[in-house]
């Protein structure tokens, strides 16, 4: 669920026989250990004007980060994740096979070593076969198992759902190209491919780090595509969509394409009030298509659920960017510590969870084994009616001012910010989901009545004065905006 602001972890593809001498390009693959083995993948290449650009994959989490700063200087090697404030800095060997170093991210510092992968042996020319009979039809099955879902956010308007796309014939298909249509209209509403589409697709049970891998489906495999479409005018989003799925079947030449069924698209987000008072909150694994939230797809009775589809992790900033001043890892000294979790509306308390120890902050620190039912923590979660449950964890253990059955009001203190459950450090975890579940249950989307936007990113500091701040209203914050609330 909430593996909140450790780095997302990145696995990798096998990599080059035969490379170069003292060259970072081409892709690696390294294990970190931050308590569990997490895999990560490397991409480098080198640019035509001598830079360098990258990527970082995660197999485990199905995440992909933007490299922000690649730096190259003889056998030195420093890599830079601006959106989780992380670095990796090590050194090549002499034959450049091996990359050597640490990743540190705010404080932790790990050791972490990359090896070039191996390069895929050339397949041997075969012999002209008689061509492929055509297929019937395209052997898949495409559905969305939760409507698709909108909501504004960055002064733009939002569609979010999710594409289960299964391979129900005997041999591969490969998935060439999605293109999203409004039902009616000529122009699609958008078109993935390639990179593109890969960077959109989740293979659960699949280790598949590159675009070949990710879109080739096997026999009886499934991929899931996380489908984020954002249009600038609230009225050119769709009320309904289909999609337009090219594959490449089998040894057939030919790329084939079906249209799937109509899906309806629900517009009727929850306007609530802010769960926090103050300014310079941090909406860390806020809604965005890359945010770790996102695309938590967690089995749970049964089902895959993303019970954190719009999950917001609130933290507090200081003027120096941090969120914390003194001891690294005394809670006290996160300025968010010990604030007060407020009603969002009127409900009743349906699910507490109190007594879980509050964690030492630290990438791999951890008071309790986690479980469901320690994985948030303390925690509070409020039936609003309509089918709506809004769920607060990592609270401080002995804060917790209702129990189960208590009617709230709105702007009601419910309990302290803490650090308890799977949490790095003291934040806020809030989101609205469908079901009285924290992760058996799916997330909706909601909208602040009004915030304003201070800011951006990790170590954004208040350089500006406070009355620029961008006015919001009936929005979502997005990943990473620094907000104020009224």
């Amino acid at each position: 669920m909430i593996r909140k602001f450790s780095l997302l972890v990145f696995l990798v593809l096998p990599i080059l026989a035969q490379t170069p001498a003292k060259t970072a390009e081409g892709t690696w693959q390294g294990t970190v250990d931050v308590g569990q083995k997490l895999r990560l993948a490397l991409t480098l290449s080198k640019n035509p004007d001598g830079t360098y650009s990258g990527r970082a994959d995660s197999l485990d989490q199905g995440t992909t980060l933007p490299i922000d700063v690649v730096t190259v200087n003889g056998d030195l090697v420093r890599l830079e994740f601006k959106t989780v404030d992380a670095v990796f800095e090590g050194k090549l060997n002499a034959d450049s096979s091996e990359l050597t170093g640490q990743l540190s991210q705010r404080g932790a510092v790990l050791p972490l070593t990359f090896k070039r992968a191996p390069a895929a042996s050339p397949a041997a020319s075969p012999q002209t076969p008689a061509r492929p009979q055509r297929p019937i039809d395209v052997p898949i099955d495409a559905t969305i198992p939760t409507p698709p879902v909108l909501f504004k956010g960055g002064g733009k308007t939002h569609v979010v759902y999710e594409l289960h796309v299964t391979n129900f014939s005997r041999g591969p298909s490969v998935l060439t190209r999605i293109e999203v249509i409004a039902p009616g209209k000529e122009k699609p509403l958008a078109s993935y491919s390639g990179e593109e589409l890969a960077a959109r697709v989740v293979r659960p049970g699949i280790v598949a780090t590159t675009t070949d891998e990710k879109l080739k489906l096997g026999a009886g495999l499934r991929l899931v595509t996380l489908m984020w479409l954002t249009v600038d005018v609230a009225t050119d989003a769709p009320s309904a969509i289909q999609h337009r799925l090219s594959f490449k079947v089998g040894d057939y030449p030919e790329e084939l394409s079906v249209v799937t069924a109509r899906s309806s698209v629900v517009n009727n987000p929850l306007v609530i009030s802010p769960p926090l008072r103050g300014s310079e909150w941090l909406a860390g694994n806020g809604p965005a298509n890359t945010s770790a939230h996102r695309r938590a797809m967690i089995p749970v009775g049964g089902r895959a659920h993303i019970a954190q589809r719009f999950a917001i992790d609130f933290l507090q900033l200081n003027p120096d960017g941090r969120s914390f001043a003194g001891d690294q890892k005394d809670n006290k000294s996160y300025r968010c510590y010990g604030a007060e979790a407020l009603a969002v509306a009127d409900g009743v308390v349906v699910a507490t969870k109190d007594g879980i120890p509050e964690n030492v902050p630290g990438p791999t620190s951890r008071a309790v084994p986690i479980t469901l039912e320690t994985v948030g923590g303390n925690h509070i979660i409020l039936d609003l009616g309509d089918g709506r449950f809004a769920f607060y964890a990592h609270l401080q253990p002995g804060s917790l001012r209702v129990k189960i059955g208590d009617r709230v009001r709105r702007g009601q203190v419910l309990a302290l910010v803490g650090n308890s459950g799977n949490s790095t450090e003291p934040h806020l975890h809030f989101h609205i989901s469908d079901a009285n579940s924290p992760l058996g249950s799916e997330g909706l989307p909601y909208a602040f009545s009004s915030f304003e936007v201070q800011g951006k990113g990790w170590g954004w500091k208040p350089t500006v004065p406070a009355s620029s701040a961008e006015k919001r209203q009936t929005e979502m914050p997005l990943e990473l905006e620094v907000i104020r609330f009224p």
